[in-house]
């Protein structure tokens, strides 16, 4: 009875709770607004006033590739400016393929952030003949594939991606569309100067010629007897019909040439300039095609009237052709003269290929490179940065990756989900909703991870949700206020990874690296000193040795303790860190000895194993950096060092140079003293070394380091 009376109220309920958890299930896909060719100009309208209105924009980027061979990935033995090249030949070898933006902007009324998700693709396509040549990119096979897994549009990257041009490109097409060596721009080369006659050596071009002097001069005759009634019918061949047509050009009546070669046109060209003072040769270039005419003229003023004409519809052709050239780079530039903070994830590399694809080239010098960053975007937040100075967003991350995924769905749960899930969470999520076009949406399904737009709206809401954590309360948030003047910002505000790997940082304001971040230790191991004056690099050595058996080799030379490490870039070559600086020098030095002199004692040497084959370099560090700096990038490093010009075996320090032969000899003596020494002596044919006038004093240290080291064997044999 009971049951039955409060059913309906129990219906209702029930009925409530479904209608709830049918409203909370979350729409298809994720929202984002993807961008080519057909719809850049639209979308590019709409960005600018999200952009103007946005707290903050969110980047992100998809390239072909991030290391151009396996030694030019980042090693713990990487001094900073070495870390700046490799950045450098990254952003300069590969190209992106989607550039995410995602502004986003605080709603006081709704008390969440409106994020506006693009995603751009981006091809570089030739627009315009800037130098005759093609882009060319490399494509690293474990980045295609890894985009290929998350089935990345290529397709629509290639046929509709956006091209570009950077400022420089840019600079360098309008000067030559103003500078008289401009005509390959404004294909104003026939028409501005004179042309060279051609060369009659064939009999079909002298045919040709005077067929063509013949038709031009019939038809200005028919012009003029029949001005007042204008053009008539003309009684020609049919082939003459379809190749010429009288049009009017500029309110002169003139002939189109179609189906000429462009042998035949330069021809007419010459035909036209030598026997027609009235008729004038123009190449015009309409919107999608050009056309060849040859125009009446009433007079050498109306002539020159018309070449002006001529010319400066040419220089607006070239002009419009140069704007739409500039293609996705307008949206660099709208992000750049807006002043707006930039927030991206460990985004070095993506500010690196900003500057080199969109700005100028790459400078040399991370200093170089920091001043024209922050010319133009003056305030970079890397949340990397943040993720990694503050405790309380350590122990949020519980000592996980900060991967961005991984940031996302651990700081972000409610967002990353697209709907409010009943779970113990440490604070509440900073909302955020979705506006793409007329839509508004909160919920939705996980989006394509790895494809830019969605990876920057993900960099937005770690940002977001970070700066909560900092104690940043966006209820608070004016529309007036801007971010970028946060005092608990700017403490971490143009600070980028330079090097996740060994928290190497670099301050966008000042080029240096920057210290180590307070939090940061906690979840990375820290690694020892490095000493870079105390380093040696060798490669081509024989390929049977291991990075421990070179360091048995020169420790068994030097001294027990004279080798601190050894660190493999690959297996062709290995940093050795000395000690001392001195054994670094001395190291050098030994070497040079050894490899100049052919006697017995050099082959009896600990270190003729390391200089077995002859094809072993050494050299101090700095020689790794100009090996780093070359545009070159062979897969091995021996190849690269021989492909960037390094002939000799062993670099010298110009001090150390003077000093090499007197400090060789010590070393030699000392290094023959060896029980190992001794050993190989006993089975080499002394002979040979007897007879030999100029070792007869080291073979006397041979004989006395034997007997010396038999003494102490057979003593402790007893």
């Amino acid at each position: 009875m009971n049951t039955t009376r409060h059913w309906p109220k129990r219906a209702f309920i029930l009925s409530r709770a479904l209608s709830r958890a049918f409203s909370d299930t979350p729409s298809p896909t994720f929202p984002l607004k993807h961008v080519t060719r057909s719809n850049f100009d639209s979308a590019l309208v709409e960005l600018r006033s999200h952009v103007r209105a946005a707290d903050f924009v969110a980047i992100d980027m998809e390239m072909t590739g991030v290391t151009s061979a396996p030694w030019r990935e980042s090693f713990e033995f990487d001094r900073f400016d070495i870390r700046y090249l490799k950045v450098k030949d990254s952003a300069e070898k590969f190209a992106v393929l989607q550039f995410g933006v995602c502004p986003f902007r605080w709603d006081s009324l709704k008390q969440s952030f409106i994020a506006h998700p693009h995603n751009f693709f981006v091809f570089p396509r030739q627009e315009i003949p800037l130098d005759r040549t093609s882009y060319e990119f490399l494509c690293q096979t474990t980045s295609m594939d890894f985009l290929a897994k998350y089935q990345f549009d290529f397709n629509a990257c290639i046929h509709e991606g956006i091209s570009y041009l950077s400022r420089g490109q840019e600079d360098e097409a309008r000067k030559r569309l103003i500078s008289p060596k401009g005509d390959q721009l404004t294909h104003l080369s026939h028409n501005l100067r004179e042309t060279m006659d051609l060369p009659l050596v064939r009999v079909a071009d002298v045919l040709f010629t005077e067929r063509m002097k013949k038709r031009l001069g019939e038809w200005r005759d028919d012009l003029l007897q029949n001005r007042v009634g204008g053009p008539q019918e003309e009684k020609v061949p049919d082939d003459l019909n379809q190749q010429f047509r009288t049009v009017f050009f500029k309110m002169r009546p003139a002939l189109s040439l179609d189906g000429f070669t462009s042998h035949q046109l330069s021809l007419i060209r010459m035909v036209t300039r030598k026997h027609f003072k009235d008729l004038t040769y123009v190449c015009f270039n309409g919107e999608s095609t050009s056309e060849e005419l040859v125009v009446y003229t009433d007079s050498e003023s109306d002539k020159a009237r018309l070449m002006e004409e001529v010319k400066n519809d040419h220089q607006r052709s070239a002009e419009m052709k140069i704007n739409a050239a500039v293609g996705f780079r307008y949206v660099i530039d709208l992000l750049s003269s807006e002043n707006k903070l930039i927030v991206g994830h460990n985004c070095i590399l993506d500010i690196a290929h900003v500057h080199s694809k969109f700005l100028a080239p790459l400078p040399s010098t991370a200093e170089e490179f920091v001043s024209c960053v922050n010319k133009y975007f003056p305030s970079i937040i890397d949340t990397k940065i943040l993720l990694n100075a503050d405790y309380t967003l350590q122990r949020k991350m519980k000592r996980s990756s900060t991967s961005l995924s991984s940031a996302f769905s651990l700081l972000c749960p409610e967002i990353a989900h697209g709907f409010t899930r009943n779970v113990l969470s440490y604070e509440p999520c900073v909302k955020v909703e979705v506006h793409v076009d007329e839509m508004r949406s909160s919920n939705w399904n996980s989006g394509a991870k790895h494809e830019a737009g969605y990876d920057a709206f993900m960099t937005g809401c770690v940002f977001a949700q970070a700066c909560s954590h900092l104690g940043i309360d966006f209820q608070l948030h004016s529309p007036s206020e801007n971010l970028t003047q946060n005092e608990k910002l700017q403490k971490h505000m143009n600070l980028l990874y330079l090097s996740w790997i060994n928290g190497d940082i670099i301050d966008l304001r000042t080029g240096n690296r920057s210290a180590e971040l307070s939090g940061s230790n906690m979840i990375r191991k820290p690694y020892r000193k490095i000493l870079f004056k105390n380093i040696v690099l060798l490669w081509g050595f024989p390929s049977k040795l291991k990075p421990s058996m070179i360091r048995d080799c020169i420790c068994k030379t030097l001294g027990p303790s004279s080798v601190i490490s050894t660190y493999c870039i690959d297996q062709t070559a290995v940093f050795v860190q000395f000690s001392k600086a001195e054994l670094a020098s001395d190291f050098l030095n030994l070497k040079e000895t050894l490899e100049q002199s052919n006697d017995a004692i050099s082959h009896l040497h600990p270190l003729s194993q390391l200089l077995e084959g002859g094809n072993t370099h050494a050299a101090s560090y700095e020689t790794y950096k100009e090996i780093c700096a070359s545009p070159i990038s062979k897969v091995l490093f021996a190849d690269q060092a021989e492909a960037v010009g390094i002939k000799w075996k062993t670099e010298l320090l110009p001090s150390d140079k003077e000093e090499s032969h007197d400090n060789t000899r010590s070393h030699l003596e000392s290094a023959m003293d060896s029980p190992q020494a001794v050993q190989k002596s006993k089975t080499r044919n002394t002979e040979d070394v007897v007879n030999d006038s100029s070792n007869k004093r080291f073979c006397d240290d041979i004989i006395d380091s034997f007997l010396k080291v038999e003494k102490i064997r057979r003593t402790t044999n007893l």
